[in-house]
């Protein structure tokens, strides 16, 4: 029987969220795996279908989904040949974490830990020691880094287990904040363009009897917030990535594995009205809201203290058949940010949180007028945002 047309929306079933793979099949899970096969102590496999190899690199092209790699055989070639080995010859994806986002990934990455415990729990969230909202990406406005991530990263468990370990990347990431929490142990090799970087990462693969090196490359992430993946430029940064993987994997040093994955896949987003919700302009949304953060895709909303139950309410009956929205604890025990969620980041959290179903997002075109209106967006627990490669090659 159709339901007549004055029937309210009904809110997502929170259940049907596809909540990332943690503990088994996720971006924390890829480097203590590989350390546990080089026997570092105080790390252990997570992901059983991979072969432990005495010398490990990871390729993380910044913003290539698996999805995207699929949807692309003529400009990925070699990529495509690749992807029946992922995840260890299972032909499956990882997943990102949520949210999909850089500065979120690249700790669950480095860290070897969830969301929840590295504390990096969005693209902007607010510092509960300031009040006030906290970029992560770009570590503004400051905070101590060693406060806001106190874990090791694997890195440094590795080369203090007598492993070579090395981060091969643009000059400019070495010192950053978030290099020092998710990537810093061993040495760091800044190299600008992408064919110094992988002929370095080989070099430093083979430079120890047990390695294990990263490197990053982040155009393809690029092109895509500016121009969308189904541009050419995007296509072009395609191209060019394919190109750099197979150079890497041509010059693999004996008894290594390169593993090539991503922080996040992407979707685009059209320009209109019904696929960008304009905060800044919607009272609805607005009202009892403190504090705007996350991103497009993936919102964590901060209440004015007492207004939390009315503010979720508004939000879920507004966005409810687009995103998935949930209160902070509903978030958390629905295992959104992981297992467990440390004391020090649960006023991280938003007190709502709205993360994107539909191809649609939340802009700010005030508050964030650069990230409005970008083309290429990401964040949320979509296929399209949240499933990444592990291709995999050996020599």
């Amino acid at each position: 029987m159709a339901l007549p047309a004055w029937s309210e929306p009904v809110p997502l079933d929170l259940g049907s969220a596809p909540v990332p793979a943690y503990g088994s099949g996720s971006l924390a899970d890829l480097l203590p795996t590989l350390a546990a096969g080089m026997d570092v102590p105080g790390t252990s496999a997570a992901i059983p279908e991979l072969t432990p190899a005495d010398r490990n690199c990871v390729f993380l092209i910044d913003g290539l989904g698996w999805e995207q790699i699929k949807a692309h055989p003529d400009e990925a070639p070699y990529l495509t040949s690749l992807l029946a080995t992922s995840r260890g010859g299972t032909g499956r994806p990882l997943t990102a974490g949520f949210p999909a986002t850089t500065a979120t990934s690249l700790a669950s990455v480095g860290t070897g830990l969830p969301p929840g415990a590295h504390g990096l729990t969005g693209y902007t969230v607010r510092n509960p020691d300031t009040g006030a909202l906290m970029n992560q990406l770009r570590w503004k406005p400051w905070a101590d880094p060693h406060v806001w991530q106190p874990y090791p990263t694997v890195f440094q468990l590795a080369d203090a287990a007598g492993v070579h370990t090395a981060q091969v990347s643009a000059p400019d990431f070495q010192h950053t904040p978030l290099t020092k929490v998710a990537l810093s142990g061993g040495t760091f090799r800044g190299k600008l363009s992408g064919e110094d970087r992988m002929d370095l990462a080989a070099t430093q693969l083979a430079a120890g009897d047990r390695s294990l090196v990263y490197t990053y490359y982040s155009e393809v992430d690029g092109k895509g917030h500016r121009f969308g993946i189904d541009s050419d430029a995007w296509r072009g940064q395609l191209m060019y990535v394919d190109g750099l993987v197979r150079r890497l994997a041509e010059q693999l040093p004996p008894r290594a594995a390169l593993y090539v994955t991503s922080d996040h896949g992407m979707i685009d987003i059209a320009f209109d009205e019904e696929s960008r919700i304009d905060f800044d302009e919607d009272w609805e949304l607005s009202a009892g809201v403190a504090l705007l953060g996350g991103e497009g895709r993936a919102r964590h909303v901060y209440a004015v203290q007492g207004a939390e139950a009315d503010v979720l309410a508004v939000w879920r009956e507004v966005l409810g058949e687009q995103f998935w929205v949930a209160s902070k604890d509903e978030a958390i025990a629905a295992g959104w940010f992981g297992p467990r969620i440390d004391e020090r980041v649960y006023g991280r959290i938003g007190d709502v949180v709205a993360a994107a179903h539909a191809d649609v997002v939340i802009t700010a075109s005030r508050k964030e007028p650069r990230e409005s209106v970008m083309v290429g967006m990401h964040g949320s627990m979509t296929p399209a945002e949240q499933l990444v490669p592990l291709l995999e090659v050996r020599s």
